[in-house]
Parts: C-alpha cells; structure tokens; sequence
C-alpha cells in the first residue's frame, strides 16, 4: 500500500501543470474544445484524473491556463519603458521603434490565432466573461505599454490601446474564421478570383466602391493588410493623441 501510494505521488509529481496545458493545447488543436475533455486528457498523459485535477480544478480554468499560455508565447517582445508626460517628444526614431514593437505584438497575436483554430473564440469569451482573469490584463499590457511609450498623453491611453486591441483580435480572428471555414481543400486563390468576379458583375449604380476594390481584393495578401490597418490605427493616434511642439 506504502509502495503504491509512493508511486501516485511520484505521478502527480512529474505531472507538471506546464504538461498538462501542452496536452490540452495538442487537443484543442487536433479536435477543437470539444475533443477536450479529461477522458482524453488523462488518455493523451497516461494518468488518472485525480493527477490533473491536482493542478485544475475544472475545464473552465483548464481553458484559461491554456489561452494564457499560447498568447504569452505569441508575446515575446520586450516592454518597453513608459514616457513620462512631461518629457519632451521622443526622436522619430524612438516612435518609429516603438511602433514597430506594437507591430510585433499584432504579428504574434495574429499568427497565434491563425496557427490555433480555437483561440480567437476563446479569446471573446475571456475578455467579454472574465477581464479580471490572466489574458485580458497580458494583452492590454503588452499594447498599452507601447502606446504609453509613444507618449499618448493620459486620459487617452486607454482609448488607444483599446481600439489596437479590438482591432488585432477582431481583424486576426476573422481571417483565421475565412481560413477555418474555406477548408483544406479549397485553394484560396480560385476563391477569391471567384469572389473578384462575383463582385465585378454587381449593378454599378448600388456597388460603384464594391466593383471599384474588386481586384484588390483578388490579389490582397491577408498578413500585409492587416498590418496596413495597424499603420492606418497608429497613424491616427500619432495626429490626434500625441503632443505637438
């Protein structure tokens, strides 16, 4: 009895929480949220439940362990220093390094969500449900950060930051919607040239500007556009959020 209760907690010891959300991530990705479910997790460590139920509690904090843990990763890049407000503006080179780290942090969060179907819908769920749990505060730190290094002034930061980050998850979770939703098996280059030709044939008088982007839209790449509207975000908040000498 002494030898097999040794054992267990050998099991539950080498159970880590950081193997148990790799495990889930590997479900989620294979078979959406409903593949997981503890059955498959306690299939997928070779363990009892009782292990993983050791480190979570249900599947609830399960999926918040997990979004956490993939947008972390997504956010690597190093925050930078908040500019004080009665400083003097920043070089342009100091804005335009800024800037790009935003970019970076919409990079990484846009191609996370691509590269895992079932992230954009958890990310709605958790910003909308729970803001006070992990993943809400990591991403609007990771965008207000950089805004506040831009040095938007006070009252307008939150503003700010909260219009990059509706636009990066709204933006990154559609395109990762189209793709999830096209398949496999459908090139999307032959969708879009049958969508440009859809367009093209619209009454002119009711869809002059929709016949006009038709062919942009056939020839659009998904990863440039996306950060053409993190330029055009940033643009606005530089003219009308920063101080002017």
């Amino acid at each position: 009895m002494a030898t097999r209760t040794r054992r267990s907690q050998r099991r539950t010891e080498a159970l880590s929480r950081e193997r148990i959300v790799e495990a889930a991530v590997e479900l989620l990705d294979a078979a959406g949220e409903g593949g997981l479910t503890f059955r498959a997790l306690t299939e997928r460590l070779a363990t009892g439940p009782g292990a993983i139920y050791w480190h979570v509690a249900n599947k609830s904090e399960l999926l918040e362990a997990v979004t956490d843990a993939v947008v972390a990763a997504a956010l690597t890049i190093e925050p930078a220093e908040p500019a004080e407000p009665a400083e003097p503006a920043e070089p342009a080179e100091s804005a335009d390094s800024t800037q790009e780290k935003i970019r970076a942090v919409a990079l990484g969060l846009f191609d996370a969500i691509d590269e895992h179907p079932w992230l954009a819908a958890q990310l709605t769920a958790q910003l909308s449900r729970s803001p006070w749990g992990p993943v809400t505060p990591r991403i609007l730190e990771s965008v207000g950060r950089q805004v506040r290094a831009l040095g938007v002034s006070e009252g307008s930061q939150f503003t700010a930051a909260s219009a990059l980050v509706h636009y990066i998850l709204g933006a990154a979770g559609q395109n990762a919607a189209n793709g999830r939703d096209l398949g496999s098996d459908v090139d999307r280059g032959e969708f879009l040239d049958a969508a440009s030709k859809a367009w093209q044939e619209l009454d002119p008088d009711d869809y002059p500007f929709t016949r006009a982007v038709a062919e942009q839209m056939r020839e659009h790449d998904d990863r440039e556009q996306f950060l053409a509207g993190i330029d055009l975000i940033l643009t606005g908040i530089t003219a009308l959020h920063l101080p002017r000498g």
